[in-house]
């Protein structure tokens, strides 16, 4: 239970009885970050609640830069409940959600990028996804962003300085200033295009697997699970609801729904099925659309590759352990721009081309998580205008303009930085990341 402010220290030290006498020092001040043994006691009547650890942090050496206590409880749910009935009477109150991160922003112990980091760190849902995670905390993104903006800021006061003291001050460098902004345009380029790989790790991807009738949907969605998640029959039409699981690629959790057979339902109830398969489609990162290729395709095949065209969409030609009559024939409906795969659900080397394709679909492959890696659509906004500003600035120093004209560009793409790491943030930003928050942290 943690409880940070300038009272935290005394509130929690009028409810906490060491253990062994002479633990405290100096009235009622803790060593800094040492755990002591005691009980939790009720002031109104003494009565103890809990054997208890309790450490203390002095400002400005906490998480929050405040004063914090913390009590390390057993976690049962009257003894946390009791504790906190103490701490409110005491003068405490309840948190709100992410407020802790966000005094430590305020206070100067994270900058905005890192506090995001941490609600990333208690979301991942994978060992890759929480690496990444970690390295944003570290401050990786951060210090990039911040050495753009410092080195664009130097740039802008030398212009500047031109500009109102001309006979003073000599003309910064076209060439030099040119050569700047393209490295930094470059950066910023090559931090947007791992943006796609970085947001996969840290929301995960929905995957669809569609299809005719019978054609190995099912089979596909238990082959990748490792389960018999889904009925299997050689009945046409016997999945009618969307069936859901997950998996874990490279780290990246791929959401995938087994859905019912894309053909003209014979009744009411796969008629809904078919629908609930379209909305599914509607929402869908990627899609696999599995044919069976031992027979030639006919109207239920052709309708399948119609409904999910203009997606990124992975073709399995299955059952080739039956044969290949129709390969031929699906390759030629699925075309050029699609990742076509002849096989079956059957062999292994099958399902893993498939996680190796959707890999690379739906991410771009291989994620490289011990860089900084730009992972949430604020992020991607903010640098894609300072992209957008950099290109102009670029463009006006091109076409020989004159030099001053290039500064509203460079504060534009200085400013987005700032976004990032907070050096230009709005209360109504703040508030909106920070009530994402769990209210623990």
């Amino acid at each position: 239970m943690r409880v940070s402010g300038p009272q935290a220290h005394a509130l929690t030290a009028a409810c906490f009885e060491p253990a062994r006498d002479g633990a405290r020092r100096n009235g009622q001040t803790f060593p800094q970050a040492v755990l002591r043994r005691g009980w939790l006691r009720d002031p109104r009547d003494g009565a103890r609640i809990d054997d208890t650890l309790i450490a203390h942090f002095h400002a400005p050496r906490s998480y929050t830069g405040e004063d914090v206590a913390e009590l390390h409880l057993h976690g049962g749910p009257g003894v946390v409940a009791a504790c906190l009935r103490v701490l409110i009477d005491a003068g405490a109150r309840l948190a709100q959600p992410g407020e802790f991160t966000k005094r430590a922003f305020l206070n100067g112990r994270l900058d905005l990028a890192q506090a995001e980091a941490v609600a990333d760190l208690i979301a991942a849902e994978s060992e890759r996804a929480a690496r990444a995670a970690a390295v944003r905390l570290a401050g990786a993104l951060s210090d990039d962003l911040t050495r753009l903006r410092r080195d664009l800021l130097d740039r802008l006061v030398e212009i500047e300085a031109h500009v109102d003291y001309p006979d003073e001050v000599s003309e910064p460098d076209v060439a030099a200033l040119a050569a700047d902004l393209r490295a930094q345009a470059a950066r910023v380029e090559e931090l947007l295009a791992g943006s796609r790989g970085a947001r996969a790790l840290r929301e995960g991807i929905s995957c669809v697997i569609v299809g005719p009738p019978n054609a190995g949907k099912s089979s596909l969605l238990n082959a990748l699970v490792a389960s018999d998640r889904a009925i299997v029959s050689a009945i046409p039409g016997t999945t009618r609801d969307v069936i859901e699981d997950r998996i874990v690629v490279d780290g990246v959790i791929v959401r995938l729904s087994d859905t019912a057979g894309l053909r003209e339902p014979a009744d009411v109830l796969e008629a809904e099925g078919v629908a609930r398969t379209r909305r599914a489609l509607a929402g869908a990162d990627l899609v696999v659309l599995v044919v069976d290729a031992s027979v030639p395709p006919g109207a239920d095949e052709r309708e399948a590759f119609a409904q999910t065209v203009g997606r990124p969409r992975i073709v399995l030609c299955n059952k080739g352990d039956l044969g290949d009559a129709g390969a031929a024939d699906v390759r030629r409906l699925a075309g050029d721009r699609d990742v076509v795969i002849a096989g079956s659900v059957r062999w292994p080397q099958t399902v893993e081309r498939v996680r190796i394709e959707m890999a690379r679909l739906g991410w771009g492959g291989q994620i490289d998580t011990n860089r900084a890696l730009v992972a949430n659509a604020r992020h991607v906004q903010a640098l894609t205008r300072a992209r957008e500003a950099l290109t102009r600035a670029l463009q006006t120093l091109d076409e020989g303009h004159p030099m001053d004209v290039v500064s509203s560009d460079l504060r534009e793409a200085a400013a987005a930085y700032g976004e990032v790491t907070g050096d230009q943030v709005t209360e109504e930003v703040l508030d909106g990341i920070f009530s994402r928050f769990c209210v623990g942290k």
